[in-house]
């Protein structure tokens, strides 16, 4: 048989490298792993690779094999071991692996205790530059915030609104887990949500959030000062979008750190 040409391998004259070339928006059923759950979801995978100035282009198909090959359970040691193996499938020094998949907790209402899922973005990035590795993990959890503001000029009642924190951990290790900062965020807000409740569960987060009004301001605040006290978190950042019950946009905040 004669053999088929091999257009990607082919010389490239241009002089020019690219900096990250790959596969993007790649969905794949994965199990994934924690210390205390593991579970089935379905990723959305981009997996890159940096192509030097004289290689036409890169193999396409073999980001694919490489996940097909690869069924174990993942976790964050495992996601360092794929972008290796990526190295070394597509012969180059660096390369960027990122999953963004929802990740599901069961939760027991706060009065009846019957439990329930809720769900949580979260995004998986695994990066490999001339041998050295960094890591980053970014989590959106989902809270109820109540306006002090509102509560204070108001006769009766204070507007409130359900927001979204996301929280980017660098140079990220399995040293924390995703229950613990998403433990760690839902303890900053006014109060948690949950994905059912029964009436007496309403009363109780209803109450809660009234008797623990906070800013957007407040939210960041509260939980990069207890980021900073965790001695296993080096840098970060965290914002939260207040999605507004009285207006037509949203209140941000947003902080880094260093």
């Amino acid at each position: 048989m004669t053999p088929m040409p091999d257009v990607q391998s082919t010389t490239d004259v241009r002089n020019m490298p690219i900096n990250q070339v790959g596969i993007k928006a790649l969905r794949f059923p994965i199990r994934f792993k924690t210390a205390q759950s593991e579970q089935h979801t379905i990723a959305h995978f981009a997996m890159t690779v940096y192509l030097p100035a004289e290689q036409k282009g890169t193999h396409m198909s073999r980001f694919v094999a490489l996940l097909e090959e690869n069924q174990q359970a993942f976790d964050f040691q495992k996601l360092r071991q794929l972008t290796e193996q990526m190295l070394d499938k597509l012969h180059t020094h660096s390369g960027k692996i990122s999953m963004a998949f929802p990740f599901f907790r069961k939760k027991a209402a706060p009065v009846s205790g019957i439990q329930s899922f809720l769900d949580y973005d979260v995004t998986l990035t695994s990066e490999i530059k001339n041998g050295a590795f960094s890591g980053c993990l970014k989590i959106l959890v989902p809270i109820t915030s109540l306006c002090p503001c509102s509560k204070e000029i108001s006769q009766y009642g204070a507007h409130n609104q359900r927001s979204h924190v996301t929280l980017t951990l660098h140079s990220h290790n399995d040293q924390i887990s995703i229950e613990e900062i998403i433990d760690l965020i839902e303890q900053q807000g006014s109060s948690q949500l949950y994905g059912l409740l029964k009436r007496p569960d309403e009363k109780f987060v209803t109450e809660t959030a009234y008797e623990n009004p906070k800013f957007v301001e407040d939210i960041v605040r509260d939980i990069a000062v207890a980021l900073r006290q965790d001695s296993r978190i080096h840098a970060f950042e965290v914002e939260s979008e207040n999605f507004e019950s009285i207006h037509n946009h949203s209140a941000y905040a947003y902080i880094a750190y260093p």
